[in-house]
């Protein structure tokens, strides 16, 4: 598959099957966001990859509550990857602070499409998302209190595999050459 096809692949999916996926698949996508440039060569994440079932589980029902119930098809993911802010070298902190970019959030960013891009390319699905309980997913996950949770992607093969159409911007109202 060559990287247009990947990149119209790859999208955000709500409605897993419930397949366990093999490890040496996950291995083959954290590879993938181990790979992933990032300021200073910082690596400022660590990947906290959860396929126990019962985990699973646990992690899916800190994804929604009784009033945002939104991520509820977190329930039949097979996995997550739940990624933990690092602090970053000396020189990307010094470079975040002269030039007021929080270059951390920008690396997570790269690294966590990497793992999804790959998982595409696999036939998995996956979904990140934004909307969780911080401190339910580090009690579970014996992530230190004081470490930030950046984001977490549901992994599992989709249960009706499709590509949808995507709604975007004109490429003229996105991008421009030259100027503004």
């Amino acid at each position: 598959m060559d990287f247009s096809e990947l990149i119209k692949k790859r999208q955000s999916v709500r409605n897993f099957n419930g397949k366990t996926i093999d490890r040496d698949i996950l291995d083959k996508c954290v590879e993938a966001a181990r790979l992933t440039p990032s300021a200073c060569n910082a690596q400022p994440w660590k990947f906290v990859v959860v396929d126990n079932p019962e985990l699973v589980k646990k992690v899916a029902s800190c994804t929604y509550g009784p009033i945002a119930r939104f991520n509820k098809f977190t329930d039949d993911a097979a996995a997550f990857a739940v990624i933990v802010i690092e602090p970053g070298t000396l020189a990307s902190i010094a470079g975040a602070v002269y030039s007021n970019l929080d270059y951390a959030y920008m690396d997570l960013g790269m690294a966590v499409e990497h793992f999804c891009l790959q998982a595409a390319e696999l036939e998995l699905g996956t979904c990140i998302l934004g909307w969780f309980k911080p401190k339910e997913i580090k009690r579970l996950l014996n992530i230190p209190m004081r470490k930030k949770v950046g984001l977490l992607i549901a992994i599992g093969y989709e249960k009706e595999p499709r590509i949808r159409a995507k709604s975007r911007k004109a490429t003229e109202q996105m991008s421009s050459y030259n100027k503004y």
